[in-house]
């Protein structure tokens, strides 16, 4: 039995054009299409608190492993556009013309990403613990020192193989210590953290998680700039726990300058792990957020 049968939900692969994507799904399949993408250095599982009071609301729910993740194909490249590129084949295998969206670090920009780039496909966005572009870019650029400071990770995974072997030492203990060190005490069990470490250690998945970072600052970082600007349309609700030690709530802040229809929801006690720290209170802000009536789904 897989892990998502483990935890009351379904494992489905799909097939896409060039990438074979593995998913976490609930829900009724003729639901309206919500998809939650994850971030560094998690999988779908990171999303296990709110799958199943969204699916219970009537949603149809898919929660991917993203391209080079846990048990999704390890292929390059890993820029902006083929990220997105993945999201909107899987919602055409899926059978939706749009989707609902929800976000958090990695998976928040590339929903960011999916919204400036194509958002006829979104039909409302929800966004965790990571800015829009324009404040993100500028901040990488020097336009803000402090958070530059806090970004020095970004420019590590630059180095070749260096960071592969930091993360990989001693059983993954980095990455152990990351996730422990920047979370409520409460938020990762250690069998949480053992499910982490199973996807760290598939074949090539180190790699290709970094090589996110990598194509950041090379082929997407100059590609992205024009995509930086885009103000963004579609509804967005943006949850931040202000407790993040890598990004300052004032990128937050800034996010909402570029939003047209925009909530930003704080949560002071909470960390960059926000709807890990705070699963109920995330899970009932998406509710509202996408419609669904969130007093059936407590």
């Amino acid at each position: 039995m897989g892990l998502p049968e483990q935890l009351g939900f379904q494992t489905r692969y799909f097939d896409l054009p060039d990438l074979r994507m593995h998913a976490a799904v609930a829900g009724p399949e003729d639901g309206p299409l919500l998809i939650l993408l994850h971030g560094f250095p998690e999988f779908w599982y990171s999303w296990r608190h709110q799958i199943e009071p969204l699916a219970r609301a009537g949603f149809r729910v898919v929660a991917p492993d993203q391209r080079g993740y846990n048990l999704t194909a390890k292929a390059p490249p890993f820029d902006i556009h083929t990220l997105v590129g993945d999201i909107t084949a899987l919602m055409d295998a899926c059978g939706a013309a749009s989707a609902y969206v929800a976000g958090h670090d990695w998976g928040a920009a590339v929903a960011w990403g999916l919204v400036t780039l194509q958002p006829e496909r979104v039909k409302r966005l929800a966004i965790l613990n990571v800015p829009h572009p324009a404040p993100m870019f500028r901040a990488l650029s020097g336009g803000n020192l402090r958070q530059l400071r806090r970004s020095w990770y970004i420019f590590f995974f630059q180095i070749p193989d260096l960071p592969e072997w930091s993360l990989r030492r001693q059983n993954y203990a980095n990455l152990h210590r990351m996730m422990k060190g920047s979370s409520l005490r409460h938020t990762f069990t250690e069998v949480d953290l053992a499910r982490y470490q199973v996807a760290w250690a598939q074949p090539g998945a180190l790699y290709a998680m970094i090589g996110w970072y990598r194509a950041l600052l090379r082929r997407s970082f100059r590609q992205n700039r024009q995509q930086s600007q885009t103000r963004v349309r579609v509804p967005t609700l943006i949850l931040w726990g202000e407790k993040d030690i890598a990004l300052g709530v004032e990128l937050a802040e800034q996010s909402c300058d570029w939003v047209d229809d925009v909530q930003l929801i704080r949560f002071p006690n909470a960390t960059h792990w926000v709807h890990e720290d705070e699963p109920n209170a995330v899970t009932q802000a998406l509710l509202a957020h996408f419609g669904a009536p969130a007093a059936d789904a407590t």
